[in-house]
């Protein structure tokens, strides 16, 4: 028995010294090798690997290692930035360990689960997630869930002396059970020792970018498959066929476009972790931004999960008190039966858990904030209370809301006063004081008492019960939250309370935070209608308050709204709302106050509860969706850029040079045009981001195509094919004359070289909106752009004042003509795009509002 007991924190450490930590061991993965190699065998380097092997068999030596070098600097830079993100995980995944409950010197605490050891006495409630192998010494009620173990999807009923296993989750009852084993001993251990890790499913938003990715690399290969053909047809010789088909090929392949994608997820999730913002599966970066409907919990969420007991009703005597917060030093106001007023108290402590203790000197709540309000309010009216033995006990379940214990001197209920004033023989008109109660917000508990009986039946036990008192408590609103709900408003986001409290309750804090207005809609689980296609209909409107709500209920409003085509976030805390959570669009847990169950089925994890935090997450999710648009429109329009020289080159016969070779168009992606890309990946959400409806549809919208091929992407084309032109025309060649060779040929290719790098330094600016020109975003907002930008523009001159690096690539600083031009290019990308954005404004008769693409 003496385990029973627990241990001391002293026979903790050293048996965690023995032991070690209570971790599992890690999943096999690839070796950082294989996963190295694999960076170089998908679809665009295989493509690339082909390339370079035409270009060798062409007699090209040169351009098959230039080739080569392109896959493996894109090999390295994406095998980097998996790096980073493996290690973002590790350090977002360390800010939200697992926790146990534990008895150590003589106390219940709270610690990390990595921390439990054999010999430890565990705490079980519903929603945790057991820590460790264990054997039940008492339990009540306790069932648990091991569906990961043995796939049966109904809960399991557990007895007193019965092993559990580490990894399941309590569903139902409490129990004290003692660790026997921990980390690599458990039965879960022994299970992922056999297996190894299988690759996750790919995402929807992968699955589209890889579909945008291979679209554009078979476009590519077939127009240069098509262009060496019509090569071959024009008489050329084979090798000026291979070298023509694999620059085309090349130009119109964005080589670095799945890095920046890998990067821009990955700072996302980084960015939505400083908002407080966990994200457990990357693809909800993406889905956060395009949420329509939001169905928030209000205890923790909308409020500020610290409750403070504020009115006391007994019918002999009141009490109310205006200090908030756990201190129990607090003045308590009390007004007749003070002895009557401290039974209360001491009757709803001994039907509690919770309990508030001193931490680095300030009072805080362990376990329930409820139950420790009721503790601090104890103390606070003086109550000194050494509780009899328990004889037995009967937790809190969602469908009786309330609980029950039974000790030698008789019973005690507490829980919703709807559930125990039917149970009580006499209530002393206390209804109207519950409703005056409930219409000031507050949150009503009916403590009742009963004879003592010795019944495992807990409908012998609660019966002919004798009410005690009621306890009104408040939880604040959080003060950013009717902030947060305007900023919903705007986004287009409809918003709705989701709670299991009394309607007068949650309608009062949802007005007072201006979720609810004058006409809002107040409506309680039992009111829902039948049909799903009705449900939908009642509930899509901003401010519904839905109250007294079942686990069924909620899993019933998110498939109906999904129905109904919203995408939902659905916020919960305990293991009731699990199903909810894996039914809706975008499942949010509570960090703080969440159970384990409801973090581990949760898409995201809120790591201060707060609402505004959802809200800073949507800016960024929809951020992050709208620069995967803009380093496409970027890309894109380099590509047009690109193949404009070889098009002219087959239209010609051949009699026109190239004014870019196939090693300039890789200087070019990869040497100048990486860095400012991923910098456009990293750009923060715009100002009005959450001024309308969320940015969707495909990301090869309209806007992206307009702009690339239609607008930037041809001018800056001709700007390239002007500057090679007119440094021609300088050198005194004329139309109809044969192209000089030499000198003139490298200054005429320098200068195209040079128009499309500055063309693009300007496109990158201008690519950071689609409705804004790039001043009226602020030169300096994206802290990335400028370095970036900078970095580019010194690789180029490199590329043209370095003799080895200018050799290789066929190219010289351009003339003067060639430097008016390309310094030109700048200010025509700049007008072109301002001409089009304010067009555009026009057209949508919304300049403020309308979202960047």
């Amino acid at each position: 028995m003496a385990a029973v007991a627990g241990l001391t924190s002293a026979q903790a450490e050293r048996v965690r010294h023995d032991v070690g930590p209570n971790a599992m061991p890690l999943p096999e993965r690839p070796s950082r090798l294989r996963r190295f190699l694999g960076e170089f065998t998908h679809f665009f380097a295989l493509m690339l690997w082909c390339a370079a092997a035409l270009a060798l068999l062409a007699g090209l030596p040169p351009l098959a290692i230039a080739i080569a070098c392109v896959i493996l600097l894109n090999g390295i830079f994406a095998f980097v930035q998996e790096g980073r993100a493996d290690r973002a995980a590790e350090r977002l995944r360390s800010l939200l360990p697992s926790r146990a409950t534990v008895l150590r010197d003589g106390k219940p605490v709270t610690i990390d689960a990595i921390d439990v050891v054999p010999g430890d006495l565990l705490w079980l409630q519903p929603g945790d997630r057991i820590p460790a192998d264990a054997t039940v010494v008492r339990c009540t009620s306790l069932r648990i869930d091991t569906s990961m173990l043995t796939g049966e999807s109904l809960p399991t009923a557990v007895e007193d002396a019965d092993s559990i296993v580490g990894g399941c989750f309590v569903v139902e009852g409490d129990a004290h059970a003692v660790v026997t084993k921990t980390g690599h001993d458990t039965e879960l251990a022994s299970i992922t020792r056999l297996t190894s890790e299988a690759g996750r499913p790919s995402t929807p938003l992968t699955i589209a970018l890889r579909r945008v990715v291979r679209l554009i690399a078979l476009i590519s290969l077939g127009v240069g498959l098509l262009f060496l053909v019509v090569t071959l047809v024009t008489g050329r010789p084979l090798s000026d066929a291979l070298v023509f088909g694999i620059g085309v090929t090349v130009a119109l392949v964005p080589e670095a476009l799945l890095p920046t994608v890998t990067l821009t997820l990955a700072w996302g999730a980084e960015q939505m972790a400083q908002q407080r913002v966990l994200v457990r599966r990357l693809e909800a970066v993406e889905t956060l931004g395009s949420t329509t409907f939001i169905c928030t919990d209000k205890t923790g969420t909308l409020t500020q999960n610290a409750m403070t007991v504020v009115s006391a009703w007994t019918p002999a005597s009141s009490a109310t008190c205006a200090e908030p917060g756990y201190d129990p030093t607090g003045a308590v106001d009390v007004t007749g039966d003070a002895d009557a007023m401290r039974a209360l108290a001491r009757d709803a402590v001994r039907c509690s858990e919770g309990y508030i203790a001193k931490v680095e000197g300030r009072w805080t709540a362990h376990g329930d904030p409820m139950e420790a309000a009721l503790d601090a309010f104890a103390q606070r009216i003086h109550v000194a209370d050494v509780a009899p033995p328990l004889v037995h006990r009967f937790p809190f379940t969602p469908d009786r809301r309330r609980m029950s214990v039974v000790f030698p001197d008789g019973v005690v209920v507490k829980g919703a006063p709807d559930s125990v004033l039917p149970l009580c023989a006499t209530t002393h008109d206390a209804q109207a004081t519950v409703d005056a109660m409930a219409a000031r917000g507050l949150r009503v508990l009916a403590v009742a008492r009963g004879d003592a009986r010795d019944s495992p039946e807990v409908t012998e036990v609660e019966r002919d019960l004798t009410l005690v008192g009621l306890v009104g408590l408040e939880d604040p609103p959080r003060p950013d939250v009717r902030h947060a709900l305007e900023s919903c408003r705007d986004a287009g986001i409809v918003v709705i309370m989701v709670t299991g409290d009394h309607p007068a309750t949650a309608s009062a804090i949802a007005t007072e935070v201006g979720l609810r207005g004058p006409d809002g809609l107040v409506v309680t689980g039992a009111e829902l209608p039948e049909d799903d296609t009705s449900l939908a209909r009642l509930l899509d409107h901003p401010g519904t308050v839905v109250a007294r709500v079942t686990p069924s209920d909620k899993l019933r409003i998110a498939r109906a709204l999904r129905a109904q085509g919203h995408v939902v976030a659905m916020t919960g805390d305990g293991v009731n709302d699990v199903p909810a959570l894996r039914e809706a669009d975008i499942g949010i847990a509570m960090g703080e106050s969440g159970t384990d169950v409801a973090r581990e089925a949760a898409d995201l994890v809120l790591l201060d509860d707060h609402f505004g935090s959802i809200v800073a997450g949507i800016a960024q999710g929809r951020a992050t969706y709208v620069n995967i648009r803009r380093f496409l429109t970027y890309h894109l329009t380099d590509n047009v850029a690109e193949l404009a020289p070889f098009v002219v080159w087959a239209l010609s016969g051949g009699q026109i040079p190239l004014a870019l070779g196939v090693l300039q168009v890789l200087a070019i992606d990869i040497g100048t045009d990486t860095l400012a890309a991923t910098a456009l990946g990293a750009e923060p959400p715009a100002r009005h981001v959450l001024k309308r409806a969320p940015v969707a549809g495909a990301l090869l919208n309209r806007t992206v195509l307009i702009r690339a091929f239609g607008i930037i992407g041809p001018a800056i084309a001709l700007s390239c094919m002007g500057a090679f032109f007119a440094t021609y025309l300088v050198a005194g060649w004329r139309p109809g004359d044969a192209f000089p060779v030499g000198e003139v040929a490298l200054i005429a290719s320098g200068a195209a070289f040079t128009t499309v790098v500055l063309g693009q330094t300007a496109n990158a600016f201008a690519c950071r909106s689609s409705t804004r020109w790039p001043g009226a975003l602020g030169w300096t907002t994206n802290r990335l752009l400028l370095p970036a930008v900078a970095v580019d523009l010194v690789i180029a001159a490199a590329m043209l004042t370095v003799p080895f690096l200018a050799q290789a690539l066929g190219q010289t600083l351009p003339g003067p003509i060639g430097w008016a031009i390309a310094v030109a290019t700048i200010g025509l990308v700049f007008g072109l795009d301002a001409t089009y954005k304010a067009v555009r404004r026009h057209l949508q008769g919304d300049s403020a509002s309308t979202p960047v693409a």
